[in-house]
């Protein structure tokens, strides 16, 4: 199995004070910077980060083009994924899309991830009017046609149901060929299936426990061989799941590290993308973080966290919301899966790894987390784990993978 970090660039607002600290957007980008930079000399695969607009602490990650850029220039090996560029034309203009994907695989020598998607907060979709109903097929519609633009010379023009423009020659042209992997958003089973079929890899927002990864990992390839209708003009056959990580000499300390990360991941992702109350934010006036800490105090949840995550799976899921959007925010805010130490995370990812997981997403930058905590756990982790993963990656997964897309004759572009 694979690895990446996964970023919002979360940014909680004081518990007693309804402004953050002027430098505090400067701080935290340029804590990612270091962050991803060591995590790239340490041998980390990924790096995820989002697009979201309007989310004030929750997400500050506006513009992800452009931390892309830097990290390019600060990075070697680690590829640069988009997880994911909002692809409904009202948010960005199909050409405009292919236009930053492919100037970024040209600067980072070809090391793009091209994740799409369309969001589901109101804030997001009210601000820029995008009708609900419709946003899915705004996706495809919008995300196929990309996929054109960075393979056609001249992109003979469209005229579609929600964009149309007319003959144009879209340049650049993207280094990878026909270009860079596909990956879409995933929070639900049905969407995973989905890109099965559209042969993109799916990035699986939904933390995944690993048995029901192991369900999913043989349908989701069992549908590639046999039911495939490529979006692009290469598929990228790839299973992805996130988990919330931090490490510690101890699994007491690693949780205290932790902290409120998981816990307001989890409250501020249910806040703005519940219909009755992420549209109605009092916009520049909110403190999201000082209700979360309101309604469920941090020795609660820290108690919460430790009984739920390092309980067994069957125990686990017991207790678990039935529909999966709020099951994901119910595993969001645990602490088990990629929490601990080196033993625990050594036993609870080989769990993955059993069940064939492509590649793993930690989401590190979280809440009120430390910086310096986070630069420890990606140091150890880098060190202690990560090269016996990439060895059994080469020389066990890779065979497997094989295995199961034996007969699949789409032209394969992945870097898994």
């Amino acid at each position: 199995m694979k690895f990446g970090l996964f970023y919002e660039l979360q940014l909680p607002k004081p518990y007693d004070g309804d402004q953050w600290d002027p430098d505090a957007e400067h701080r935290i980008y340029h804590e990612m910077l270091d962050q991803v930079e060591l995590a790239d000399s340490l041998g980390f695969d990924y790096v995820f980060e989002v697009e979201h607009h309007f989310l004030e602490e929750y997400s500050h990650s506006s513009a992800p083009e452009l931390m892309m850029a830097a990290l390019s220039q600060r990075t070697k090996n680690i590829r640069l994924g988009h997880g994911i560029v909002l692809t409904p034309p009202a948010y960005n203009h199909p050409a405009r899309v292919a236009e930053r994907i492919s100037a970024l695989d040209l600067i980072s020598n070809g090391r793009v991830e091209f994740g799409s998607g369309e969001s589901a907060s109101e804030m997001e979709l009210g601000g820029f009017n995008v009708e609900r109903g419709l946003k899915k097929a705004m996706w495809e519609e919008a995300t196929r046609e990309v996929t054109n633009m960075m393979t056609s010379t001249p992109y003979p023009g469209f005229e579609g149901e929600f964009f149309s423009m007319p003959a144009r020659n879209v340049v650049p042209k993207p280094l990878q060929k026909p270009h860079p992997p596909l990956w879409v958003a995933a929070s639900r089973r049905e969407t995973t299936m989905v890109a099965a079929r559209l042969g993109m890899g799916s990035l699986g927002f939904g933390f995944e426990t690993p048995d029901e990864l192991g369900e999913r990992t043989q349908e989701y390839y069992r549908l590639v061989r046999e039911e495939l209708m490529p979006i692009g003009h290469a598929i990228n056959p790839g299973l992805a799941v996130l988990n919330t990580f931090m490490m510690g000499p101890t699994d007491e300390e690693a949780l205290r590290r932790s902290a409120n990360g998981p816990g307001f991941f989890s409250y501020s992702l249910g806040y703005y993308y519940n219909p009755m109350t992420g549209g109605k934010h009092p916009v520049g006036a909110g403190n999201v973080y000082r209700k979360y800490r309101d309604e469920s105090s941090e020795v609660e949840a820290q108690q919460r966290q430790a009984r739920t995550g390092f309980l067994p799976e069957h125990e686990i899921r017991e207790g678990e919301p039935k529909e999966e959007v709020q099951r994901a925010l119910y595993r969001a805010a645990r602490s088990g899966n990629a929490i601990g130490t080196v033993d625990r995370l050594r036993t609870t990812l080989k769990m993955y790894e059993d069940r064939h997981l492509d590649v793993m997403i930690f989401v590190a930058q979280a809440g009120d987390r430390k910086h310096e905590d986070i630069m420890e756990s990606i140091d150890t982790f880098g060190r202690q784990l990560l090269p016996e993963f990439k060895e059994r990656h080469e020389t066990v997964h890779r065979k497997w993978r094989e295995e199961q897309l034996q007969g699949v004759e789409f032209p394969i572009n992945s870097s898994i």
